[in-house]
């Protein structure tokens, strides 16, 4: 089921969204697959840290983060991966690897690669492994306000 507090914020601002029940899968790319959804529309949550602060990157689930372009955009010195006890500490009501790209309800910054905004829905997991989310990309930004930037690897 999705996390109750994205439920509510989702309710109580009348933005619509819908579920997509699914196969246990541990990955959005893995989710994706499993709801057979595009994996360019299916986005991943990844906790970074950005000098000791935490930022939450939300990319395309088949994307890699550039952490080079992302330390220039934030102009942080160091740029690295959040450890999995932080995400239990931070996100104590998602399964880990489930977070919804929706940090405000975290009170964490959001980040969001520009790919995302190349499509009109985005899927998300939505606090656990078995269920996946849709909403409109214009009520995300509405409700999100993410920094816009390129952070994904070039291939």
């Amino acid at each position: 089921m999705a996390v109750q507090r994205l439920v509510d914020f989702l309710n109580q601002t009348h933005t619509f969204y819908s579920t997509v029940k699914h196969e246990p899968a541990y990955s959005a790319l893995s989710s994706a697959k499993s709801a057979h959804i595009s994996a360019k529309e299916m986005v991943k949550s990844v906790l970074i840290k950005l000098d000791g602060s935490y930022t939450l990157a939300v990319l395309p689930s088949n994307a890699k983060i550039d952490f080079k372009k992302l330390k220039q955009i934030t102009g942080s010195q160091n740029a690295t991966l959040a450890e999995e006890e932080d995400l239990e500490t931070i996100f104590p009501d998602c399964t880990t690897g489930a977070v919804p790209p929706l940090g405000n309800l975290y009170h964490i910054p959001v980040i969001s690669d520009s790919l995302i905004t190349c499509h009109d829905e985005m899927f998300f997991e939505a606090g656990s492994h078995r269920e996946i989310m849709k909403m409109r990309i214009s009520d995300y930004l509405k409700l999100t306000h993410p920094k816009i930037a390129a952070i994904h690897r070039n291939y």
